[in-house]
């Protein structure tokens, strides 16, 4: 995947925290997440805590890790200058990891707006906040890096620590490379739609279980993902060009082969102790995920993304 060199980027969503007192933390955080579910690293740890007797809890309707921590909101405030400066256009993106997420938020804020306005609908957008070891969200609680990247419906604003994509690679294996990195921004994204439309308070949020509410709200996220994947080379941003020039089956594949690494199956076999609890399942199976993004990304219509009321789940 590469960016268009001359189109413009835009860093207004954009929220930098990392020079707000981030730094290390104890292990895990608490976020609830009513409607997002665990973030993908705060799911292979939920399994491998629990594996080892630690277990986790519900609150606030949403889900949480152990471990939880308190007061980080003290201190915490965006300074956006070294983005606003660094990340001007698509040659930045194509040499940046910061220009490169913002070059992706840009373009799935086109994507989405021009859907919603397509159906009568305004489309709000979210905002992406980068954090460095821990965050204070403003409606889910505080969470350290370790929950992943995450989207937070209280306050509808996303947040990611970037060193979890290298996490991703070198510790998991996962192939990598920028359009891999999208489909992870394009996920969270998908958890905001659903928060526009209302679609995670219609089902319940929370619970486990191979057809539960939380797996069927992952599932259609990442669907929602592959949709965006569909039209990233031909969605005009608000420089007027799409900001994406060429998306390849090996780029595909990529993504693919993230999802897989991040199946409630894989993760139980791989980290959590080798059983497989099907009881236990929140965000679906590798199968599942594939399948998922897959029909977002060949069918490129977000109404094939009906997770919630089909009896086929893959």
């Amino acid at each position: 995947m590469r960016f268009d060199e001359n189109a413009d980027l835009d860093t207004s969503n954009i929220d930098d925290l990392r020079g707000s007192g981030g730094g290390g933390g104890a292990l895990g955080g608490r976020v609830a997440l009513g409607g997002g579910g665990l973030g993908i690293v705060g799911l292979i740890l939920f399994f491998v805590l629990s594996s080892l007797g630690g277990g986790g809890g519900g609150t606030s309707g949403g889900s949480a890790l152990p471990g939880g921590l308190s007061g980080l909101s003290s201190g915490q405030t965006a300074d956006n200058t070294q983005i606003a400066q660094s990340c001007r256009t698509g040659a930045d993106a194509n040499s940046n990891l910061d220009c490169e997420v913002t070059a992706v938020v840009n373009s799935l804020d086109g994507y989405w707006s021009d859907a919603f306005a397509r159906s009568g609908q305004t489309y709000t957008a979210p905002r992406t906040n980068f954090f460095s070891g821990r965050v204070s969200t403003g409606g889910c609680g505080s969470a350290t890096s370790d929950v992943g990247p995450f989207y937070c419906p209280g306050d509808s604003e996303v947040y990611i620590d970037l060193s979890f994509f290298q996490e991703l690679e070198q510790r998991f294996g996962a192939q990598g490379g920028p359009f891999a990195r999208a489909y992870v921004i394009a996920h969270e994204y998908g958890h905001h739609i659903q928060n526009l439309l209302g679609t995670n308070r219609q089902v319940r949020g929370g619970d486990s279980g191979p057809t539960s509410g939380s797996v069927r709200l992952e599932l259609q996220a990442d669907c929602y993902a592959g949709v965006w994947g569909k039209h990233a080379t031909t969605t005009p941003t608000a420089s007027g060009r799409p900001l994406i020039t060429d998306v390849t089956d090996a780029d595909v594949a990529a993504a693919l082969d993230t999802a897989s690494r991040i199946g409630d199956d894989y993760i139980q076999s791989n980290l959590g102790g080798g059983r497989v609890d099907r009881s236990q399942f929140t965000h679906g199976t590798s199968a599942q995920r594939d399948k998922w993004f897959t029909t977002g990304y060949r069918t490129g219509d977000p109404a094939r993304c009906d997770t919630i009321s089909t009896n086929n789940l893959g």
